[in-house]
């Protein structure tokens, strides 16, 4: 009997504070309530997404995965709050307000959820000291990032600090996609979701590689969203340009190598691409991950793994629960007692 861990869901205060009153200026997230089980996100006065009540109450959210089979979830909260654009103060007043919901959300329902925070990426100590925070004050498990800060790759120079500090903490790193590369050209057919974020991810993930943080920093724990978004299948491109631009290398390998040190979730809807990815990278650094509770989210969790046949048993255990409690360090206690309590119940 496996655990099932849902490594990507998104969550929000349902009180979430309006910055945009408080402090002024049009780019401040704000939860607008449309009824009492829905709410939109507004940006700038213009609606940015449509949510339910499934995004701030964890009883939605445990009836929800009772009913789907996912043992635990995995919070984070959503890119767009990140506000990297904004001064790093607020933006870490922000981040507190939400790392301090998830690890209460987390403290209530200690069995079903583990917690990952967000921090000001704009300023480095800033950063760094709400990581130490997160870690050590709230048991958080982990920090999400976005794929890029105000513009800046992630191999910005003002980023080195930052990650030198979460390999020596040993602090896993969620790397989701936001502000969307060519975004400006994406405002039809919801092409940001479906074709930026995948780029965005790719271009994250490959900068990260082709600039030798990865081999300056091999212990790094890093996972990417949306299974890498395009970035599995632009590898062999990736290892071309190594091979012909020899001038522009800053790595003793080429990139293949070092992608192998990456994790990613599972959201790639084909188990065509669930079979490339463990044939690239291995079954072991893939995790179930499902999005909710957004539209384009995988239902039921784990959907695409359970339909790739080929797998062994033992394959699906790790990539359902296994490789993610062990990449964000899950107690085997509170996996325990997750079975137990299934066992109790007659499952």
């Amino acid at each position: 009997m496996e655990v099932r861990i849902d490594f990507h869901t998104h969550i929000i205060p349902e009180n979430f504070p309006d910055f945009e009153q408080q402090y002024g200026g049009g780019r401040w997230p704000v939860l607008e309530r449309t009824c009492t089980c829905g709410a939109r996100i507004m940006v700038g006065g213009k609606n940015f997404r449509d949510v339910t009540d499934q995004v701030w109450s964890p009883k939605k959210r445990i009836e929800d995965m009772d009913r789907e089979g996912v043992d635990i979830q995995v919070l984070s909260p959503i890119p767009v709050t990140f506000s990297y654009w904004a001064p790093a103060n607020r933006a870490a007043e922000m981040a507190k307000i939400q790392n301090d919901f998830i690890a209460e959300t987390v403290s209530e329902h200690p069995e079903r959820f583990v917690g990952l925070g967000t921090v000001p990426m704009q300023d480095g100590p800033t950063a760094i000291k709400e990581m130490e925070r997160c870690i050590n004050e709230l048991n958080l498990h982990g920090i999400e990032i976005g794929t890029n800060v105000n513009g800046k790759n992630l191999d910005d120079p003002s980023f080195i600090d930052f990650f030198e500090m979460a390999e020596k903490w040993e602090v896993p790193i969620f790397v989701h996609p936001w502000e969307t590369l060519g975004r400006d050209r994406m405002p039809r057919h919801n092409f940001m979701y479906t074709i930026g974020m995948p780029s965005e991810t790719a271009l994250a993930a490959a900068t990260l590689i082709w600039s030798g943080m990865m081999e300056k920093y091999p212990l790094l724990k890093i996972c990417f969203a949306h299974g890498g978004g395009s970035f599995p299948y632009l590898l062999p491109r990736l290892d071309q340009g190594w091979n012909v631009w020899p001038h522009l290398r800053m790595t003793t390998h080429p990139p293949s190598f070092y992608a192998k040190q990456f994790f990613f979730d599972s959201l790639t809807y084909d188990p065509m691409n669930i079979r490339y990815m463990i044939e690239r990278f291995g079954h072991e650094k893939l995790f179930m991950g499902s999005d909710y509770p957004f539209l384009l989210r995988e239902i039921e969790p784990g959907k695409v793994i359970d339909e790739t046949l080929e797998l062994t048993e033992e394959q699906k255990k790790a990539m359902l629960g296994e490789n993610a409690a062990k990449f964000l360090s899950i107690e085997k206690k509170k996996r325990g007692v997750v079975l137990a309590n299934r066992t109790n119940a007659g499952e």
